[in-house]
């Protein structure tokens, strides 16, 4: 792995800058009522029994997909975006409360009532343009932002339906299962060039 470049400390701030945005926003631009509960009504415990659930089924699918597609071109190519986060220890985790939390209090909670279900996914896609480096659009980009706008879709959705408390755990699940891969594929990359 790389030398880390984005450190913990760096997120945290990003993940508060984004929760007050958001915070602002809600007291500025408040959502309808019952925009935060989804349409199915869910209470907290439901969305969060659901946000678990939902979690822990793409861990089993993101780990079945990488036992199968590891070295793809757009599989190298996330590896290599995130190689500037130090993901030593418990960072995974830390880094994916950070984004989950902030990126969907903002984008899901107060943006998405307001500005539509496709809209906020395409503002949500173009704000990682810097996190994965897509300075050229190329076809390995092009897929990169088809995914990261397919992601803020399926987001918008699970919180349309079933509520951001949902959504919220469902990205920090998300996040920890693909940096988890991310790391266990850069250690892999590292042990093989540098030998048994």
């Amino acid at each position: 792995m790389t030398t880390a470049t984005i450190s913990l400390r760096r997120q945290a701030i990003t993940c508060a800058a984004l929760c007050t945005v958001a915070a602002l926003l809600f007291l500025l631009w408040p959502p309808p009522a019952g925009a935060l509960s989804g349409t199915l009504g869910l209470d907290w415990a439901d969305q969060l029994l659901a946000g678990i659930g939902l979690g822990a089924l793409y861990w089993g699918v993101a780990e079945a997909a990488y036992r199968f597609l590891p070295n793809g071109k757009g599989s190298q190519a996330v590896v290599d975006s995130y190689s500037r986060l130090d993901l030593s220890g418990w960072r995974p985790l830390w880094i994916s409360l950070a984004a989950g939390l902030g990126e969907e209090l903002l984008f899901r909670g107060a943006l998405q009532p307001h500005l539509g279900l496709w809209f906020t996914s395409a503002l949500f896609a173009l704000a990682h343009v810097k996190a994965y480096r897509i300075d050229r659009l190329d076809r390995t980009t092009l897929l990169q932002l088809g995914g990261l706008f397919g992601a803020g879709v399926a987001l918008g959705a699970l919180a349309w339906f079933l509520g951001l408390l949902t959504v919220i755990l469902f990205h920090v699940a998300m996040d920890v299962a693909g940096l988890l891969l991310v790391r266990r594929a850069a250690l892999g990359t590292a042990v093989s060039s540098n030998g048994p």
